[in-house]
């Protein structure tokens, strides 16, 4: 069940020359997508009508979509000659604009800035081989050898430029390019490009994506199907319980206040573990939280895991608590029986959205100190999605999700499918949405380090002994390998590849001072 990747399969790219891959080469170098459609036309004809395209709007005041009303192209070759003439009536000058015909991976076709790194170009002379050095701070994501692939990320980039500048009529026409650039794609590329240019089409149109008002049953169903599909909702679980077990050791009542219930499925192993522990269970008590959407269901997964705690001997007590935002959480709520029980609070993808609320990370973090839990677990996206320059975002964003949708890639199944609009649902409300509802503000460790630091707790040493489970639960996963498990500081990230895409990390309350 093995993965094979792409990456292995074609040629290499060469930077500031003219060949690109064996693939085009042996195709003559036409246009994939005008092969399709009957036309042979190379792809570095069409860039320099697109560039020749873009002189001519710029002399024209009201722009060129009004010529394609009383003119038609049968054939795109035409093109090239039809546009010179027009420049040339319309700005005899305009030949000071042509090109650097030595642009790097010819993608003179894509304006804007993003269709290059941003840094410092210097072109040598002729006798260095006309090579280009280029220095960049911004991470390029190339997810595919193809020259196709490689302009699908440049569009994308510069289609977010675009935004970034609010230059629309742009964006528009990017946008619509990386739609077909797109389809000419396959695998994880063709998925995560699709609904980047979706949550970019929604943003250029104003058309957001809907509020999970009514919707709460099917984010629940797409969750437990991305539970099922990949093993980052287990780690995240199974480093969690062990950091309360360990906890919870000798404790005779314990209590576990979960930030967000859903369908509870952190908890059965919960429940089996105490049932099995030495000297006998403890008596097991659990606050679950959960939105005025799903209040009716709160009460189900308590009757649910009250069931399973009766079958295996754990006395359980369970309490639901509606709220319409966590952050109205308050700690006379909770019933807090001080000194009787050992308290832990579990938090896993939840705090990120209270960032999209002046204030509200505050107000929590103010609750979990007043009732003054043994420990507080939590689990985030290894990401820094909340930046204020938009075009930063998205691309960081664009190489969280591609690693993500990468790590799913296998046989079809409906788990599968389900779980890739599990996170492109993520991706249209980073990508499309501002203010409040932009509530996919993902953070990493060293910043949500940097909070609870600052909010008067400690670190917790998760220890090495969920380090060794972990990873042999991701042994049980096709395409382990990808998997990686790393330590730090006490932490424990789950990633694939060399990059980390989840992280779990533990507290307690510093009654020091």
């Amino acid at each position: 069940m093995k993965r094979e990747h792409s990456h292995q399969e074609t040629s290499s790219v060469k930077f500031g020359g003219s060949s690109m891959t064996a693939n085009k080469e042996e195709a003559g170098g036409f246009d994939e997508l005008l092969v399709v459609l009957g036309y042979k036309v190379r792809s570095s004809d069409m860039a320099d009508v697109a560039h020749k395209l873009e002189q001519l709007e710029m002399v024209l005041d009201d722009g060129i979509s009004h010529l394609s009303e009383d003119t038609v192209h049968y054939n795109p070759s035409d093109l090239s000659g039809w546009v010179d003439s027009l420049l040339f009536d319309l700005n005899p000058t305009s030949d000071q604009l042509t090109p650097d015909q030595d642009s790097e991976y010819e993608l003179s076709a894509i304006p804007g800035s993003a269709a290059y790194p941003h840094g410092k170009r210097t072109r040598t002379g002729p006798e260095d081989s006309s090579t280009t050095t280029t220095t960049t701070t911004r991470s390029m994501v190339v997810l595919d050898s193809q020259e196709t692939g490689v302009r699908l990320v440049h569009a994308l980039l510069a289609c977010a430029e675009a935004v970034q500048q609010n230059n629309l009529k742009l964006a528009d026409v990017l946008v619509k390019h990386v739609g077909l650039l797109a389809s000419s794609q396959a695998g994880a590329m063709r998925k995560v490009a699709t609904y980047f240019a979706e949550g970019l089409a929604r943003r250029i149109y104003r058309i957001y994506p809907r509020d999970d008002v009514g919707l709460s049953s099917f984010s629940d169903t797409l969750q437990i199907h991305f539970y099922e599909c990949c093993p980052y909702l287990k780690f995240a679980h199974f480093t969690a319980n062990q950091a309360i077990l360990e906890s919870f050791a000798t404790a005779e009542k314990v209590h576990v206040i979960d930030l967000g219930l859903n369908q509870g499925l952190q908890w059965p192993a919960l429940i089996q573990a105490l049932a099995l522990r030495p000297g006998g269970p403890p008596d097991f008590r659990l606050t679950g939280i959960g939105s005025s959407l799903t209040g009716q269901s709160i009460q189900e997964v308590g009757w649910k895991l009250g069931q399973l705690a009766n079958a295996v001997g754990v006395n359980f007590e369970f309490k639901s608590i509606v709220l319409n935002s966590l952050s109205d959480l308050k700690p006379e709520m909770l019933e807090i029986r001080t000194g009787s029980e050992s308290i832990a609070v579990n938090s896993v993808f939840e705090l990120h959205r209270l960032l999209a609320h002046p204030g509200s990370i505050d107000n929590i973090l103010f609750t979990i100190k007043t009732i003054k839990p043994d420990i507080i677990t939590v689990v985030e996206q290894e990401a820094d999605h909340n930046g204020a320059v938009f075009l930063d975002r998205f691309t960081e964003s664009l190489h969280y999700y591609s690693s993500l949708f990468d790590s799913l890639e296998g046989p079809p199944s409906q788990d599968r499918v389900m779980s890739e609009l599990y996170l492109g649902r993520q991706i249209l409300n980073l990508v499309a949405c501002e203010g409040e509802d932009r509530v996919e503000r993902h953070e990493t460790l060293v910043q949500w380090r940097n909070r609870f630091n600052m909010g008067g707790f400690k670190p917790v040493n998760i220890g090495s002994y969920a380090y060794k489970q972990a990873s042999m639960l991701l042994a049980l996963y096709a395409g382990a390998d990808g998997y990686k498990v790393e330590e730090n500081e006490g932490c424990l990230l789950l990633g694939w590849q060399t990059r980390p895409l989840i992280a779990t990390s533990a507290w307690r309350f510093n009654r020091v001072g």
